[in-house]
């Protein structure tokens, strides 16, 4: 086996022995079961190959943050049958773009965006899977909206026919407390639970990273988003 086929292999060991330890009822639709968490290897700086490789071990989503890289690269890899997730910064002269080659953008923030996004989407004809990115930190660095002005941007966003709210994506401030990641990722999951209260249906809870991914599927993460796990180190420019 290679090497990022054996790190893979050790990465669903792990997401089956941890969801294993869940200890509360099913919350979010198709949610709580082993094989509803999805790996998303985010292959940011990565090569072409690398990506090849890992597919060709049943590795079928990735994650890029970067669109000129990221287009780069899925020319090489057109053969492939990729799940491509944006899950980077969205600066509003790459909507277009992204829309038209993307599966699920993860990064949506504000409402000028998604109506970018659901533009572009509405000429292709084509829905688009998103994620609204919530800051459950309070940094003012980091991106995503506060928990307190998602629910209108949740209603905002349903409007959109070409965008479909699947969840929410988060970036908790980095930590080895485990106390306090658990306590950010329960933010997360005890805002979507709200939200399906009103009546939506999210399914999807897309945060934990190489660092605190435990503590996310603990908490309910149905994407986990993992880089040098699966890859190893990055290119260095």
């Amino acid at each position: 086996m290679t090497t990022i086929a054996i790190r893979l292999q050790a990465i669903h060991a792990s997401i089956t022995n941890i969801s294993a330890k869940k200890k509360f009822d099913k919350v979010l639709k198709n949610q709580y079961k082993t094989d509803s968490i999805q790996l998303i290897a985010v292959s940011k700086m990565q090569t072409a190959s690398k990506i090849r490789e890992a597919y060709f071990h049943d590795q079928m989503h990735f994650g890029e943050n970067y669109l000129q890289e990221a287009l780069i690269k899925m020319a090489e890899l057109s053969d492939c049958r990729i799940t491509w997730h944006f899950i980077g910064p969205i600066q509003s002269n790459k909507t277009s773009a992204i829309a038209e080659h993307f599966d699920w953008v993860h990064t949506i923030d504000r409402l000028k965006i998604a109506e970018r996004l659901n533009t572009t989407c509405a000429l292709l004809n084509k829905k688009l899977n998103i994620c609204i990115q919530v800051n459950v930190s309070g940094e003012i660095s980091k991106s995503g909206i506060s928990l307190t002005e998602l629910p209108q941007l949740v209603q905002q966003i349903n409007q959109l026919p070409h965008l479909k709210l699947r969840g929410l994506m988060a970036i908790p401030s980095p930590t080895h407390d485990i106390a306090l990641q658990h306590a950010q990722f329960k933010q997360v999951r005890l805002a979507a639970e709200s939200i399906n209260q009103q009546g939506f249906s999210l399914d999807t809870l897309s945060m934990g990273m190489s660092d605190d991914y435990e503590a996310a599927i603990l908490e309910g993460a149905t994407m986990i988003r993992l880089g040098t796990a699966v890859f190893g180190p990055r290119i260095q420019n």
